[in-house]
């Protein structure tokens, strides 16, 4: 079966990611697997835990009512999410890898962020990167 892999964090930019991903999923006809990635360390406390959790499971949610084939991995070990993505995605096989991207500023276009820059430079497949 194809795969499609999904960074996905709280904000607008995984919401927009989410979108597309589920949406590329259906047109593949392929299993999508929502990757969530914390480096972890002291700012990833009980609290932020919780949150995430509970972010998760809407997120699963979400995903119960698109009616598609889907994994969902929390990752929190260290390591940066562009390498935990780029990681699953080689390990699943996948087709496409679909990321979003925050608005930023003139001089921030320069500088596209080092997750996204790394993602895009770095994967076997297709990336695909959406605006939030």
């Amino acid at each position: 079966m194809a795969t499609v892999v999904v960074g996905y964090v709280a904000k607008p930019e995984g919401e927009a990611a989410l979108a597309k991903a589920i949406e590329e999923a259906r047109l593949r006809n392929a299993k999508l697997v929502v990757v969530n990635s914390h480096r972890g360390g002291a700012e990833y406390d009980g609290e932020v835990a919780q949150r995430t959790a509970r972010e998760i499971e809407s997120v699963q949610q979400r995903l119960d009512e698109a009616g598609i084939d889907y994994d969902v991995r929390q990752m929190v070990r260290g390591f940066e999410p562009s390498e935990d993505l780029i990681s699953l995605a080689e390990a699943n096989g996948a087709e496409l890898i679909v990321i979003g991207l925050r608005k930023r500023t003139p001089v921030g276009k320069l500088i596209l962020g080092s997750n996204a820059q790394r993602i895009l430079l770095d994967a076997h497949c297709p990336v695909m990167a959406v605006k939030a």
